[in-house]
Formats: C-alpha cells, structure tokens, sequence
C-alpha cells in the first residue's frame, strides 16, 4: 500500500528508491531494465559512478538482484553489468541440485508423500523440507554478494537505505527486515512489521524461498527462532517499505504483467493439473499484491490532485512519482517454450504434476509453474533481452522519471569537415 511519510517539505529534494519484486528466475527480466535504463543514462550524459537509487527494496529474487546491486552502490553500473552477465549465464544448478541424486533426495520423497507411499515415508521417519535443494544458491550468494560493503556505503551516504522482505511461518507475519544510514523507526502495521538488522545471506534465502520449492530458513527475532519463507507471501503492500525508509519517487519493477487483455490466455479444457493450480496459487502470491497497491497509489494521487493546495498542505499524505515497468508479454508463454532447458531430472519429477514439455502457451501446460524454477540461460536471456527491450520503449518516461534529457543533435552546419 502506498503509505505517506510525515515531515516532507516540498523544498526537500527527491529520494528515488527501487522496488524489485519477487518471481524466481523471472527475476531476470528486472535486470534486463536496469541495463536499459542504464544505457539510457549513458547515452544522456548523466553517467556516474554511484547509484541513481538512494533506498533499495527487494523480494525474494528481487532481494537477491537489490542486494547485489546495494552492496556495490559506488559502482553501479558495473554492478549492472556484473549483475545482466550473471543471468545470461545462468544454469538451474547455481540454484538447486538439478542432478538426479539431489532430486530424488529432495523432490522425488517430498512427492511420496502425495500418494500411497506416504505410510512408507512415514515408516521410514522421512521428513522431506522441500521440493528442491537450494544449498548452491546459498554458496552463489556468499562469494557474489560482500553485504559487508554495506554499512560502509550507508556511512559514506552512497545508501540510505537497503531492506528485504520474509514472511514468518511462525508468526505469520511479513517482516521488512531494513538497514538505514539515519535512525528510522520501525513500523507496524496490520500482520506486518519492520525490524533494524543487519541483513546477511540467510535473509536472502528466506525472502527467496519459494513456498513448497525451497526450504524455510531460521533468523532469530526478538531472542526466538523464527522460520522464514518467500517474501511474497502475505505481502499486501509491496511499494510500502521505501516509502518509509524515505524514498519519494519510486521505480517499481514487477516480474509479471500487470493486466493482460481479454482472450490472450488460450483455455486449457481439462481438468486443471497440478501443476496448473501450483502456478497459479504462485502468481497471485507474487503478481497480484502488486497490481493491487499501484492502483491504490494511483488513486491517492488523484485524490491528491483534485484537493486544493490549502488541504493538501494540511494532509499527512504526499503524492508518489511512480514509474511502473513490468513485462509487455506474458512469461508463462516464453517459460512454455523453454521447458526443455530444465536438466532432465528436473523435467521428469515436473512432468508428475503435469508440466508438459511440449506446452506451448496454453493456459495447461505448466508454463507458469515452470516459470520460477526456469534458471537456464535460453530462458534468462530472453527474459534479459525483453526488460531491456521494455525499458528503451518507455524511454522518454524514464528520462522525465531522473530528470535525464538527451543531447541536442547536431545540425549539419555544425558537424565539422573531415
């Protein structure tokens, strides 16, 4: 939910801060807008070497892709670089054990428990956590992520701040777990709450675990363990936390389309498989919350805008400059057409609950399902190429977003002669 900040001034000046949501390896396609925006700003002079975003806010795999970006915020834009060679590169066994022996360990007993084996199962005291086993993305995030760098970024005033966000299976509430260059008090809202502290690896797999996909995690809270999973989960107001932690203007980079017109979906006129429900329970967990609070942002600046400057001065809310980027096609479809990258032991424990490797589009096909677990570079690299593509596209609101403005060209009077 868009939440106003008390205090502002119209004379303080503008705070941009990002808002990277979640998606598994959707998460790519916000890369592919960074590196647009990036070459927008080189190609409007305003090249630098810190970060155009003073608050970074991230979610499951858009807290890994705004950690990444925070902890090198003195060199941004090779940390985009960095960051974009990192996704086209990528192979589902950064992430998961994708060899047939992690598989079955992990995928292949926790499906047991779905059919007449589960007595077996439980005979033999097995407790499978999760569907995959994320050990490599915990080693990948210690050797690509020094949040270390961090603190010092937030003294030298490079950052003001940087949070992620979980979701307590013990509490059942969502935490925003925040560090910040000045004091900022934490807040409480409606099963949601803030909490100052220093954010390391394991908060990174906690704000990554995709319920049901990757195994819960343990950060201590208040002197308790507390187990943590997707940040997306329970996440009614995701643009909230930068508001609070002082952004004003706000670029918000969502990992799925936030309207799509009548009769793009073709029917699946089966019964819905499980794969089926499983992706759709996963996007409303990660799409809908969204679309939901952009559209409560925009109706608070509209009110704001027919009220007089009078009741405005008197209001504790402030508009919001949003700038809302999200994909321009439909990732279920792209995923369908590259079901076949999964390694094969993958494939074959997906193909139990009815991901098809030859789905093309169709609303049955597990495309959706597949969509967050599809960490190969034939993926990735169209999701890359299709962010950079939607960025460029909205060129002239992002260059009005930072205020960035395109050299004049040269008439041919003033081209010099070679």
């Amino acid at each position: 939910m868009a939440e106003s900040t008390q205090g502002e001034s119209a004379a303080d000046a503008p705070v941009n801060g990002l808002v990277l949501t979640g998606g598994g390896a959707r998460a790519a396609y916000q890369v592919g807008v960074l590196h647009g925006i990036e070459r927008l700003r080189r190609e409007c002079g305003a090249n630098g070497g810190g970060t155009p975003f003073p608050v970074m806010v991230g979610t499951s795999a858009g807290a890994i892709n705004a950690a990444a970006l925070a902890s090198h915020a003195d060199d941004y834009p090779r940390a985009v670089e960095r960051l974009y060679r990192i996704w086209h590169d990528f192979e589902a066994n950064h992430v998961y054990r994708a060899d047939a022996f992690g598989v079955v360990r992990t995928g292949a007993r926790w499906l047991t428990l779905f059919t007449i084996g589960w007595a077996l199962a439980r005979w033999r005291r097995a407790k499978p956590r999760s569907l995959l086993d994320n050990t490599p993305l915990a080693h990948l995030l210690a050797e690509m992520i020094p949040l270390e760098r961090v603190p010092g970024l937030l003294r030298s005033g490079v950052l003001k701040a940087f949070a992620v966000t979980a979701s307590s299976y013990t509490e059942g509430k969502h935490v925003t777990f925040y560090q910040s260059a000045q004091h900022k008090q934490p807040w409480t809202r409606s099963q949601r709450v803030a909490v100052s502290d220093t954010i390391t690896v394991q908060h990174l797999l906690a704000s990554s675990a995709i319920p049901f996909v990757f195994p819960a995690q343990c950060i201590d809270l208040d002197g308790q363990r507390h187990y943590f999973g997707d940040g997306s989960m329970r996440q009614t107001a995701p643009i909230s936390p930068a508001i609070h932690l002082g952004a004003t203007r706000l670029l918000v980079i969502g990992a799925g389309r936030l309207s799509e017109p009548d009769g793009e979906v073709r029917p699946h006129g089966g019964y819905p498989t499980l794969a089926q429900i499983g992706g759709h329970a996963l996007s409303n967990i990660f799409l809908d919350a969204l679309a939901v609070d952009i559209e409560r942002a925009e109706r608070i600046n509209h009110t704001l805008s027919l009220l007089s400057p009078e009741l405005r001065a008197r209001s504790a809310l402030r508009p919001l400059d949003l700038l809302v980027i999200a994909p321009s096609q439909r990732i279920d479809d792209i995923a369908a057409r590259h079901i076949g990258a999964l390694p094969k032991p993958v494939r074959t424990m997906l193909r139990a609950v009815g991901v098809s490797k030859d789905g093309k589009g169709d609303s049955g096909g597990g495309g959706a399902l597949a969509s967050y677990l599809l960490f190969e570079a034939d993926f990735t690299r169209e999701l890359l190429a299709l962010g950079e593509a939607d960025a460029l596209a909205r060129r002239d609101e992002v260059e009005a977003f930072f205020g960035w403005r395109r050299p004049a060209p040269h008439s041919a009077a003033e081209t010099p002669l070679c």
